[in-house]
């Protein structure tokens, strides 16, 4: 008789513990204002993504690729609220068996129609009619939470793809630091762009806080094949580190700023996902050209086309050249993270 109660009091325990996480998943998912790592939700993603990764490893090119993994994102939110009206209708299962419904068929048919039809089944007692409708209340609350955060996620993807729609129209379709660099020279002077340096800046600063909060987002990718907030991000990084490094002029404190930003925001999200989330870049074939990062004989190259661009530039090259890869070192490795872990297409943006 004691070993049946304790199985009971076992089993309601249980459940209560398996309902409370999936609710307390959907809260620090969507309403929690920080960048908290779910277990439940990292296990999700990390097994729709390993078939998404099966999909994509056989592909050849980047643009199959990007075909595919186009529908990680989507398909990984909309199985998070699958996932976790699974885990309360089995938490209610067991508390419908532990509150004295012995069958544990009917358990289940109790819980699933709690969930999905408002408690079309009839229960035993008092006490588990009123389990049923709480289950029924969760369901509703737990689609709702996802129902009601879409446009918040969406309107933050929209944010991001304008400055990286409005970039690919700055930095060519090269889509290099040079090109970049020639735009903002546009007025015969790099410090006339404030505006834009500030923009660049607090498109960072966002970057960091929703794709935290939101990690989802760091894998919705953008309309176009060729565009990536990865790649944009590293564009406005080595341009700024270019000039920092290159251009002989007073120091821009509105470039700084923005530089900083930038360096901290993708530190940030790289960590959130290797440390937090343990996320790791799959190994993908590569298309028959290999991506090739900045190096020295690249950066000699992007110096030749600044001076040909009639930028003043500073005479020591090989002091350039060490300052420049001394700032490129602050980021390169959380960009070449993300942009392996979010399959962003050549990131040789430096010099084409």
């Amino acid at each position: 008789m004691f070993g049946s109660y304790l199985l009971h009091i076992l089993a309601f325990v249980g459940g209560a513990f398996l309902i409370i996480n999936a609710v307390l998943a959907a809260v620090r998912s969507f309403v929690l204002p920080r960048n908290e790592s779910v277990l439940i939700n990292n296990w999700t993603f990390m097994g729709v993504r390993f078939v998404f990764n099966q999909l994509a490893a056989g592909r050849k090119t980047y643009a199959q690729r990007d075909r595919i993994m186009a529908l990680y994102a989507p398909l990984g939110l909309i199985s998070l609220p699958i996932v976790w009206l699974a885990i309360v209708s089995v938490g209610y299962t067991f508390i419908f068996w532990a509150l004295g419904e012995e069958d544990w068929t009917q358990c289940y048919r109790l819980s699933s129609s709690a969930l999905l039809t408002l408690g079309a089944e009839n229960a035993e007692s008092v006490w588990i009619s009123a389990f049923s409708y709480s289950e029924a209340g969760l369901g509703l609350l737990l689609m709702t939470l996802l129902i009601s955060y879409l446009p918040t996620i969406y309107q933050a993807f929209s944010r991001r793809e304008l400055v990286v729609s409005r970039l690919e129209l700055r930095a060519g379709v090269d889509r290099s630091a040079p090109t970049l660099i020639r735009w903002l020279n546009r007025s015969g002077s790099l410090r006339d762009d404030q505006q834009q340096w500030e923009k660049w800046e607090e498109w960072f600063v966002e970057i960091e806080e929703t794709h935290t909060s939101l990690p989802i987002l760091s894998f919705f990718r953008s309309p176009q094949p060729g565009r990536s907030w990865v790649t944009a991000a590293s564009i406005i990084l080595d341009t700024a580190a270019l000039i920092i490094s290159t251009v002989d002029q007073e120091d821009d404190p509105d470039l700084q700023l923005c530089f900083k930003a930038g360096c901290l925001s993708v530190n940030r999200v790289s960590r959130f996902f290797d440390h937090q989330a343990h996320a790791e870049a799959p190994d993908i074939t590569e298309d028959k050209d290999p991506i090739e990062h900045p190096d020295r004989e690249s950066f000699l190259t992007a110096f030749k086309q600044l001076g040909d661009l009639g930028i003043a530039l500073k005479p020591d090259r090989e002091k350039a050249w060490n300052e420049y890869r001394q700032l490129r070192s602050r980021y390169v490795e959380a960009i070449d993270y993300l942009a392996k872990l979010t399959m962003s297409p050549d990131l040789n943006v430096l010099s084409k």
